[in-house]
């Protein structure tokens, strides 16, 4: 499953997202079931910020969000994110479920 996360960014705070998306990449990625996370900014927006994280199921990461690191490091960032549904099962692809 996929979680994708969009930030809307003011330019004079994009240092301070970016570290705070590496934190919180950083204690997600120390999460059982996590697979990878990429960080991007839209081309014809550069204010419009996403992280993206990848997870072997669900409830890794549902499990993820209860870890105290996790509540430290990276809930205060998803809790800025643009109020919209976030998590997506995977239908097709290279790496889909058969």
């Amino acid at each position: 499953m996929i979680v994708i996360t969009r930030y809307s960014v003011p330019e004079a705070d994009t240092e301070a997202f970016q570290s705070d998306a590496a934190a919180a990449v950083e204690a997600l990625s120390r999460r059982p079931g996590f697979r990878r996370h990429r960080v991007g900014r839209a081309v014809d927006d550069p204010g419009l910020w996403t992280v993206v994280t990848e997870w072997e199921g669900v409830g890794f990461y549902r499990r993820a969000l209860s870890d105290f690191d996790v509540k430290v490091n990276a809930v205060p960032l998803l809790s800025r994110a643009i109020d919209e549904p976030t998590a997506f099962e995977i239908l097709t692809g290279d790496d889909a479920p058969e």
